[in-house]
Parts: C-alpha cells; structure tokens; sequence
C-alpha cells in the first residue's frame, strides 16, 4: 500500500510561522542600533525557496535587509498586485510583559509576542497561503508582487521608500498594493462583523521644534530664555484642539457605523457615535482632524545654567486634502521664537472605496463570515503604503482577522501583552487565499 504524504495547508502553518517570526528579534529603535531585519529575510526567503519561489534580499544597510519576489499569474499581461509586509517591529521590554515578547507562546487561544498584530501575523498569512499555493501549482489570475520589508515602524526610509527610489522595476507593473491595518473586525449589534478596509492614511509631521536665546546664570533676570519660549509654544501644542475636517472615507465609515449601530448620525456632531464602538473609538475620532502630540524635551545641563538653546519633539499627523490648513496652524501656534524643522514627513493617502479589488476583498470576507459589513476606513498613523503610492498605486490595508468581541484590538498595536487570536489567523489566511483567486 502507497501512503501519499499530507501537504500541509495554510491553515495548518500559519500559526507556526506568525510563532518563528516573533522569535526573530528584529526590533527598530530607528537609529539602526537594533538587530535589523536581515536573520528574518533570510528566514522568508527560505520558506518561499521550499516551495520554489527564488527571492531577492536586499540591504539597504548592514543588517538592513528586504525581501522581494515575483509569482507569475495566469494573465501576465494584466496589471500586477502588490502583497507587503514589514519584518521590523517595536522595542518591547521583558519585565513589562506578561510573556515573554520573542517567545511566540500560545496562551488563551493567542500567539504572543512583539508583532502579533503589527505585523508578523500577516507577514505569517502572505508566507502560508503562498507556500500552500505553490504546493497545489495554483497560480494567481494576474502577477503577485511579494514584499517583507525593514525599517516600516520608523518611517520606511531604509526599507520600502529605499526600495522605491533604488529598485523602482521590481514593482514594474504593480497598479494595487495590499499591506497592514484592515482588514479586522469589529462587532456591532445583530451578531455581525464590521471589516474595516482601510482606504486612507493620515500624512506624517515629526518635528524638531527649537529655541534659541541668552546663556547665563540661573540667579539673573533672563527675558529670552529658550526653555521658557520653547515649553510655551510646546504648551500650545499640545492644548490646541483643530476643526473637524471630515473626508469622504471617514464620513463613509460613520455613516455605516452608525447604520449597524442603529444610531443616527449627525454630519454636524460626527463623534457623538464614536461613544457606540468602544476602544476603537481612539483610532477613528483621530481621523476627525489633525493631531499634534508633544513626545520629548531636551534643554539644558546644569540646574543653575540658562541654557542657550532648547528642544522638542512633536507628533503630528494631518487628514488627507488639508496638509497646508495644518501647516499654516502649527507655524501661527509656535510664534516667531521658535524654529522647527522635520524628523520625518510623509504625504496623506486617500483612494475611493470601488473597484474590482475592493469587490474581491468584500466577497473573500463573506464567504467566510456571512455576517460580515466590509467598510472603508481611514488610518490615524501611517503604513509602507505611503512609499508605493509614490509609484501610482492604489492603496490598501487588508490584513483580514475575525477577533472575539472583547479584544482591544488597537491597543495591541505597540502595546504590552500584544498578541493575536489562533482561530483568527486561520480565518485570515482562507480569507486570503480567495481574496487572491479574485483579485
């Protein structure tokens, strides 16, 4: 008798995977002090290799590493799709954590482990439905473009916009690009799931904020001190609160809540219904207006010396069409004393929620859950999309989970204690797997 060995499915490796990738400690403190991402490129380009897949790893710096590989579709003559997935993550520390933050343990029905969510988990979904598909000789309707890329948590520059500016032709072809933040579900009354899609990133301003004045003695009368200058503008920063400035994916996203949600909404007073959806009311009512969030101050060095100079770091983020409106406010807000200049600036994303590509995420998500409301979304921070859209690509986030109705899903991005479901990784990668056979 011939016994046939079992191939093994998505379903059956993706959990193992999301486990092995967490324990590649590939965290970014953003000043390419940490391990970098080239162990976990290695560790990709080898899962592709086993299934026939040859890959690129290129370093954009020692240790900096990205991987890029191509599938060919059924139609080559079609424009091309776009997967992307960063390998970095954040920093964790041991003795804050319940688990340990690189030991991938599976507690309470959840892989845990730094990147759970952000974003070795979809990093784990691309690698497992790929792997099963090649195994099968399944080939997508039109070319896949993957990409795992370095150095996303601190702005992408010697990942994906490295890429963009340096090897532009191994995305030739690519219109749509896929990556991370949509994709996962919220549950609303009815016992039904909205999906959030995401089809909009706010723009990017970490800024360098400066004050110069007068060095002296700490007893003397000193009008132009630089501290005192620099923490009244960081003072009215922080205090300031902008007008709502509702765009076309927001308000669409509102209007839906509101329907599933059987409350009225009020285009008037938009986040009076953001009370009905729980903790992830932090990540939309965000997307009402800018932001601006003072993170660090440096000034001085001795308690009875006036420094000469001081600084500031500031958060901010600006809705999609009013980059100069929040621009015009940050400078009328610091006054002519202080000075700032960029840590990192990146552009707002905003594309229409329509479209073939759109259609085979909503029917991906409900053959799988019939209960499923895909909505479109826009996203407070900011992903490795804003680097492809540089390309001409239409951008999306869809990493698809089904989470339980108790799990505070945005607060595991960067959080203590992130983790991911088991049963929701295996609901992504069948999602997944028909969202490609659409697409």
């Amino acid at each position: 008798m011939i016994t046939v060995a079992h191939q093994p499915t998505a379903e059956d490796e993706v959990v193992g995977l999301c486990q092995e990738l967490i324990r590649i400690d590939t965290s970014n403190p953003g000043d390419h002090s940490g391990p970098g991402e080239r162990v976990a490129a290695e560790y990709v380009a080898e899962r592709l290799a086993e299934v026939g897949l040859e890959a690129t790893i290129l370093e954009s710096h020692p240790g900096r590493a990205s991987v890029v590989a191509r599938i060919e579709g059924e139609d080559p003559g079609r424009d091309a799709l776009l997967l992307h997935g960063h390998l970095d993550v954040v920093p964790a520390r041991r003795e804050d954590w319940t688990r340990d933050p690189f030991g991938g343990e599976i507690a309470d029905g959840c892989v845990w482990g730094r990147g759970a969510v952000d974003m070795k988990d979809m990093d784990a979904m691309i690698l497992a439905v790929v792997r099963q598909r090649l195994r099968e000789g399944r080939r997508p309707p039109r070319d896949v473009v993957l990409a795992f890329l370095a150095d996303e948590e601190a702005g992408g520059k010697w990942g994906a916009q490295w890429l963009v500016e340096e090897h532009p032709g191994l995305f030739e072809g690519c219109t749509e690009a896929v990556g991370e933040v949509g994709g996962f579900s919220l549950t609303v009354p009815g016992d039904k799931r909205m999906y959030l899609i995401e089809t909009a990133e706010k723009g990017i301003a970490w800024m360098n904020l400066t004050a110069r004045g007068t060095a002296g003695h700490g007893s003397m009368v000193h009008p132009d001190n630089a501290v005192t200058a620099l923490a009244a503008a960081v003072a009215r920063l922080g205090a300031h609160e902008f007008p709502v400035r509702m765009t076309k994916t927001v308000r669409a996203f509102l209007e839906r809540a509101c329907l599933a949600y059987g409350v009225e909404f009020d285009p008037e007073h938009p986040e009076a219904c953001l009370e009905e959806i729980g903790p992830l009311a932090r990540m939309i009512g965000a997307t009402l207006r800018h932001t601006l969030n003072p993170t660090r101050l440096d000034a001085g060095y001795k308690t009875n010396v006036i420094p000469q100079s001081a600084t500031a770091q500031v958060d901010g983020r600006f809705v999609p069409g009013y980059e100069d409106d929040f621009f015009a406010t940050v400078d009328e807000l610091l006054g002519p004393d202080v000075q700032r200049d960029f840590v990192h600036h990146d552009h707002a994303l905003e594309t229409e929620y329509e479209g073939a590509l759109v259609a085979a995420m909503e029917a991906a998500l409900t053959s799988e859950d019939p209960g499923a409301l895909p909505v479109p979304y826009c996203l407070s921070g900011g992903t490795d999309a804003k680097s492809f859209a540089r390309l001409g690509m239409r951008c999306f986030g869809f990493a698809p989970l089904k989470l339980p109705p108790e799990l505070d899903f945005s607060g595991m991005f960067h959080g203590i204690d992130e983790r991911v479901p088991v049963d929701g990784l295996r609901f992504g990668v069948r999602v997944l797997d028909q969202f490609l056979d659409r697409s």
